[in-house]
């Protein structure tokens, strides 16, 4: 029997329900699949059943059992799969050749590093995954929730989010502590302006503070004032208050 690891975050869905709502959610295209962490292989399984998929795993334990479980299919090149650690793979070079999706089960201490990858990755055009409820939350915000914040801008910015559905801790084995949620990203564009990303990082610095204050411990106070009052916005508004495009617009404007 295959033990979960906590050093990679391990956590086996077994809700085959949740699996079925899962493949049911996935984009109806032609593209290549691109699963991160697939364990021990159930939605590989009903993904090859599908289309062709590359499957990606840390674990040399589960990726050797995957060898012998998928054997068929990877002989048949159905199935690519790699022992890899996908951030350092990703790092090397290109994840793929051809506009792709990527599907996962994504462990909660590396999940949003992976998906603003993957919003970077021009090939990538369609994200499904499930990660820990209040980060599909962030991503999937839209201005004035409270979970707005600098990780629903950005995904803003080169993609539409939307939330699916909550995962209880028991459809997991072993049960995590926290609630999980599945949601989509449907891409429209590519590339995260880094010198962006930088600006948002204060802008979000202190969420319950106003986005005044935030921003004029790195820009000058006057300018901002400025902007705020030629664009008629109050000068107490919070960062979660104001939408992308005029973020984006007061960057430039700073910049």
């Amino acid at each position: 029997m295959v033990k979960a690891k906590k050093r990679f975050g391990q956590n086996f869905l077994k809700d085959s329900s949740v699996k079925t709502k899962i493949i049911q959610s996935m984009p109806k295209n032609d593209n290549l699949i691109i699963e991160i962490g697939p364990g021990l292989g159930d939605l590989t399984e009903m993904l090859l059943k599908l289309k062709p998929v590359t499957a990606i795993e840390i674990d040399r334990d589960l990726y050797a059992g995957l060898r012998v479980k998928f054997a068929s299919d990877i002989q048949s090149e159905r199935l690519t799969l790699l022992n890899e650690d996908i951030m350092e793979y990703r790092a090397a070079g290109e994840i793929h050749t051809s506009p792709y999706d990527m599907i996962a089960n994504l462990p909660y201490y590396i999940a949003t590093s992976i998906i603003l990858d993957a919003l970077d990755d021009e090939l990538c055009q369609n994200v499904l995954v499930m990660v820990q409820k209040e980060v599909a939350l962030k991503f999937c915000a839209k201005p004035g929730d409270k979970s707005f914040s600098s990780l629903s801008v950005l995904t803003s910015m080169v993609a539409d989010a939307e939330y699916l559905f909550d995962v209880p801790p028991t459809a997991f084995t072993p049960q995590p502590k926290v609630t999980s949620a599945v949601f989509r990203i449907r891409k429209h564009s590519s590339g995260i302006e880094k010198a962006f990303s930088e600006f948002l990082k204060i802008a979000f610095c202190q969420p319950r503070k106003k986005l005044l204050k935030n921003l004029s411990s790195k820009y000058d106070k006057v300018a901002l004032e400025t902007f705020f009052n030629e664009h008629d916005i109050s000068l107490t508004l919070r960062p979660h208050e104001m939408d992308a495009t005029t973020l984006y617009r007061l960057f430039s404007t700073m910049s």
